[in-house]
């Protein structure tokens, strides 16, 4: 995974982590379930894990909520206006959440196989509100909808069970790599 692109999430991680205020991950258009919504990730380097902002294509909708809040509030972090191959979309981070990459489905790509990005200042906007909201949801200011700190905390935990495993697993396999190494050599 890397920062700046957009990823698609495995319907494995809407099980394993069940928050009724995830966004669904199948849409449904024209009778056909559809891998939606797309997401835009960014890493956070103190926990390993990733954050996945949904993108989506009903700007009026978001529009207007915007202009509510900017009204209300003279601001609004929770939504950015970008393009996206050329369409006006709008980044949901209101709806970010944390993931582990063995949860990602495959990555957004344009017609030509190329990975999907934005903007450099858009990037730099986008991650910059995000950690905004983050830290101000982490201090009680309800921002983000899903519980992202207790997932985040499952995530984490998840993690360091999986590094143990791995760290035990090449400490087996070294000590038996050692007895046949011992046992071969007549020792």
């Amino acid at each position: 995974m890397l920062t700046g692109h957009f990823y698609y999430i495995r319907d494995e991680y809407f099980r394993d982590f069940q928050d009724e205020k995830l966004m669904s991950n199948k849409e449904i258009s024209q009778g056909q379930a559809h891998d939606r919504p797309c997401f835009y990730a960014f890493e956070d380097k103190k926990t390993g894990l990733f954050w996945l902002i949904p993108i989506s294509s009903q700007v009026e909708k978001y529009e207007a909520i915007y202009d509510k809040k900017v009204a209300k509030y003279k601001r609004c972090d929770t939504l950015v206006f970008a393009e996206v191959l050329g369409y006006k979309k709008v980044f949901l981070l209101q709806n970010m959440c944390p993931i582990s990459q063995q949860y990602i489905k495959n990555e957004y790509c344009n017609k030509a196989g190329e990975a999907v990005k934005v903007k450099f200042s858009v990037e730099k906007e986008i991650i910059k509100k995000a950690k905004r909201i983050l830290a101000m949801h982490r201090k009680g200011i309800g921002l983000i909808f899903p519980d992202v700190i207790h997932l985040e905390k499952l995530l984490v935990d998840c993690k360091c069970k999986l590094n143990k495993i791995y760290q035990a697993t090449i400490s087996v396999e070294y000590t038996l790599s050692r007895k046949v190494s011992n046992s071969s050599s007549g020792l």
